[in-house]
C-alpha cells in the first residue's frame, strides 16, 4: 500500500485553506461588527443590573434605618407614655392629698367654730343663769329678811354671789 501524494493528511488540500480563510473572514466580521455591539449591550446590562443591585442594597439599608427609627420611636413613645402615666398618678395623689388637707382644715375650722359657738352659748347661759340666780337670791333674801334691799346693795350681793359661783366653777375645772 502506497500512499499517494494527494492523500497525505499532513498536507492541507485547497478546500481546507478556503474554509480556513472563510472562517477567519467570518471571524473578523464578527469581531469588527457583531461582537462590539453585543459586548456593549452586555456591559450596559451588567451595569444596569449592578446599579439596580446597589439601589436595592441602598433601599434595604434605608428600610433597616427606617425600621430602627420606628422601633426607637416606639420605645420613646412607650417611655413617654409611662412617664405621663406616672406624672398623672403623682398628680392624682397630690390632688387627693390636697383634698384631704382641705377637708381636714375644713373639719378643724368647723370644729373650732362649733367650739366657739358652744363657748358663746355657755357664756350666754351662764350670764342668764347668774342673772336669774341673782334675782332669785335677792327675792329669797327679801323674803327671809323681810325688807327690800336697795339697788346698790342688791348689785353687791349679786356680784358677790356670782363671783363665789365663778370661783367654785373654776375650782371644779382645775380639780
Amino acid at each position: 500500500m502506497t500512499v499517494a501524494a494527494g492523500n497525505n493528511f499532513l498536507l492541507p488540500n485547497g478546500t481546507f485553506i478556503v474554509e480556513l480563510i472563510a472562517f477567519l473572514l467570518i471571524l473578523g466580521i464578527l469581531a469588527k461588527w457583531v461582537i462590539p455591539p453585543v459586548n456593549k449591550a452586555a456591559t450596559e446590562r451588567q451595569e444596569r443590573i449592578k446599579r439596580q443591585f446597589d439601589e436595592s442594597e441602598e433601599a434595604k439599608k434605608r428600610a433597616e434605618a427606617t425600621e430602627k427609627e420606628y422601633r426607637d420611636a416606639i420605645v420613646g413613645m412607650r417611655a413617654e407614655a409611662a412617664k405621663l402615666r406616672e406624672e398623672a398618678r403623682a398628680e392624682g395623689q397630690q390632688i387627693v392629698a390636697e383634698a384631704r388637707a382641705r377637708a381636714q382644715e375644713e373639719a378643724q375650722r368647723i370644729a373650732q367654730q362649733s367650739q366657739e359657738s358652744l363657748e358663746a352659748q355657755r357664756q350666754q347661759i351662764l350670764v342668764q343663769m347668774r342673772s336669774e340666780v341673782g334675782r332669785l337670791a335677792v327675792d329669797l333674801s327679801t323674803k327671809i329678811v323681810g325688807e327690800s334691799l336697795d339697788d346698790e346693795r342688791q348689785h353687791r350681793i349679786i356680784d358677790r354671789f356670782l363671783s363665789d359661783m365663778e370661783r367654785s366653777d373654776q375650782q371644779e375645772r382645775v380639780g
